[in-house]
Parts: C-alpha cells; sequence; structure tokens
C-alpha cells in the first residue's frame, strides 16, 4: 500500500489558502438574511489548486478558526453561535461542496468542463444542507427559504465558479512547474 505524505508546501499551501479564506469570508454585501459571500470563490480555487483533501482541510481550518470566535465569517461574525445558526448550514454545507467538487476536479483530470459541472453539483448541494438547516430553525417554508438563501446567489456564484477554475488552472500549472505541488496531488 502506498503512504501519502503530506509536505511542507502542501501545509504552507492550506495555512496560506485558510488565512486567505479569513481575510475574505468576512468580506461580503448584505443583500437580506445572508449576505454575498466570497467564502466559496475561495474554496473553488483552493481545491481546485491543492486538490480535494488538502483544500477541504484548508476550509476545515477556517471553520475552527470561526468556531472560537475569530472573526472571520460574513459580516466579521465567530463563535459557535454563527455556526449553529441559521446561516451556519451553509458553511457547514461548504465541506460537501469542496469534497464533491474536488472529487470531479480530481476523477476529471482537471478537466475545465467537469469541473466546473462538479462545482454546480457541490454547489447545489450545500444549498440544499444550508436551506434545509435554514427552515428547521427559522421555522419557515422552503419556498421562503429558497428566496431568500439560494435564488438570489445563483448568478454570483457561477462567476465565482468560472472565476475560480479558469485562475485555478493558471495557479495550479505555475506552482507544479515551481516544484512546489507535484502534478499527481
Amino acid at each position: 500500500m502506498k503512504s501519502k505524505k503530506v509536505t511542507i508546501y502542501q501545509l504552507t499551501f492550506m495555512a496560506m489558502m485558510a488565512a486567505v479564506t479569513c481575510i475574505l469570508g468576512p468580506l461580503s454585501v448584505p443583500i437580506g438574511q445572508i449576505p454575498i459571500s466570497l467564502t466559496n470563490l475561495v474554496i473553488y480555487f483552493t481545491v481546485f489548486v491543492l486538490g480535494i483533501w488538502a483544500g477541504t482541510g484548508s476550509y476545515g481550518i477556517y471553520l475552527l478558526l470561526g468556531a472560537v470566535g475569530l472573526p472571520v465569517f460574513s459580516g466579521f461574525a465567530g463563535g459557535l453561535g454563527k455556526l449553529l445558526g441559521p446561516t451556519g448550514g451553509y458553511l457547514i454545507g461548504f465541506i460537501f461542496m469542496a469534497l464533491i467538487g474536488g472529487a470531479v476536479i480530481e476523477l476529471s483530470h482537471r478537466n475545465i468542463f467537469l469541473t466546473m459541472l462538479g462545482w454546480v453539483v457541490g454547489t447545489a448541494v450545500a444549498y440544499a444542507f444550508g436551506t434545509v438547516w435554514f427552515v428547521y430553525l427559522m421555522k419557515c417554508s422552503v419556498t421562503y427559504a429558497l428566496t431568500v438563501c439560494v435564488y438570489p446567489f445563483i448568478g454570483f456564484d457561477i462567476v465565482k465558479i468560472v472565476i475560480a477554475t479558469l485562475l485555478g488552472k493558471t495557479v495550479r500549472y505555475a506552482i507544479t512547474k515551481a516544484g512546489f505541488i507535484q502534478k499527481a496531488a
């Protein structure tokens, strides 16, 4: 059985991307109960560049930092209250998004079309998880939750998917060529 070792470069990139998420995650445009945030843009990019496990791990670091109270979530919020609150389901749903998108990325060998399709499916799963969570906590209808929490974000998220995938392809090529990560990672 072949053992994969985590390199110093991978750990460094994971920490760097967790830091980028901490910087960009709080920046948001409030358009209702759920603001437009850059968190998923960073996740799309990070998972494309680093791969499924390092990318998802980087997001996990971000979640842990927010859970302990650092103001890294949208609107500069932090703590378990935010994570377990009405919009917390979307933050948790991003884990599934990263895993699904990352699996498609790696199985398709980073085919651009299939990657974007994988991100759409992963994002739909994150929307579903977050919406169910929102409906349960807010005791509202699914229609209301979709109107407030999903429909306003679909167009923005498609743009984020395209930007992150194209930028991710360029950055991954550069850091692979520089020898910081291995091509098969």
